[in-house]
């Protein structure tokens, strides 16, 4: 990876393209200029049958210059540094600082090559090439070019599990400032992995980066949420503020979840839950009572429904005062 710096201090992380696939995109470019060069010869031999000598050289010099000099530099102008044989490797040309190339720069280019191209077959180019820190030629190193490599391969990125809904924006107060990348990219590799690790092993190594991660940030991760889900709950923030700081709204990251009462534990097994490996089997949550607000905004709890009880003339008997009705139904205060 080469770092360009542009006029206006911008840092470009740009990929040199080698040896190998620039000879093959030179190969493939002088394969097309010499069947179009004997092809145009061959049509100027029979139209100038009846020339003499002198003008028959005339016309094979105009012809080569034209063809094998003046069409490289026509295509790498009009098409902005890409050949044919550059477009099928994937390969384009650009100025030093990451810009398109313009005609000088394609005429320098095409000047020189015709020594250390054609004059040399490419000696001359396959070792300024070696030599070079970004594989540059000599006809790069005057017109100040770069070859660069746009079809990149991408790595395949893991899925990162969400953290539960109960931990969602619990840790928005945290600086994470000074969070180093790596430990960022440390972080979401064992996220994304950690279905493929032993529950004992990942539960160390999610322990570990716990502590490095609560060290960055001053503040220490709590006890009572597991370390994975710590982790997951973090990398969510994280990417809470990123989408905040590019798209200049409060936008909330796909996954977040509303913040909710204590919830089942997360473990380093991944999905959700994580369970934590030494412990048995989690008891089933006792589901929690609704809650209603009244005219004062006042939070009542409703009261399951209890049958009423008869009284003895047979009519139901009175509410215990200060009771709410289980309808939900509360009258304006």
């Amino acid at each position: 990876m080469s770092e360009l710096v542009t006029g206006e201090a911008v840092a470009l992380e740009l990929r040199p393209a080698r040896l190998p696939s620039r000879a093959l995109a030179v190969l493939i470019d002088l394969v097309v200029a010499v069947v179009v060069y004997i092809a145009v010869t061959v049509a100027l031999v029979a139209a100038s049958a009846s020339l003499d000598d002198a003008a028959q050289m005339a016309l094979s010099i105009a012809a080569f210059l034209l063809v094998l000099v003046g069409g490289p530099i026509a295509v790498e102008t009009l098409s902005h540094g890409r050949s044919l044989g550059k477009l099928a490797v994937g390969l384009r040309v650009v100025r030093d600082d990451g810009g398109p190339i313009r005609f000088r720069h394609a005429l320098v280019r095409g000047a020189i090559g015709v020594v250390e191209i054609l004059m040399t077959f490419g000696v001359v180019a396959c070792i300024a090439s070696l030599v070079s820190a970004r594989g540059r030629r000599l006809g790069d190193v005057f017109a100040g070019t770069l070859v660069v490599r746009e079809r990149i391969p991408v790595a395949r990125s893991g899925f990162v599990p969400p953290p539960p809904p109960w931990l969602a924006g619990r840790f928005s107060g945290l600086d994470l400032s000074a969070v180093p990348d790596d430990l960022w990219l440390a972080i979401r590799q064992y996220l994304t992995r950690m279905h493929q690790l032993d529950p004992q092993v990942g539960w160390a190594m999610a322990e570990r980066l716990a502590s490095e991660l609560a060290a960055r940030t001053g503040a220490p991760a709590p006890r009572d949420v597991p370390p994975g889900a710590y982790l997951a709950a973090v990398v969510q923030e994280r990417q809470v503020r990123e989408s905040r700081r590019a798209f200049g709204g409060a936008t909330a990251a796909p996954g977040a979840f509303p913040a909710a009462g204590p919830g089942p534990a997360v473990g380093p097994q991944g999905g959700y839950p994580y369970p934590d490996p030494g412990a048995g089997p989690a008891a089933p949550a006792s589901p929690q009572p609704p809650v209603s607000y009244g005219g004062d905004a006042t939070p009542v709890v409703e009261r399951p429904a209890v049958a009423a009880e008869a009284s003895s003339d047979g009519r139901p008997s009175a509410a215990p005062p200060g009771s709410r009705p289980a309808s939900g139904f509360v009258p304006p205060a």
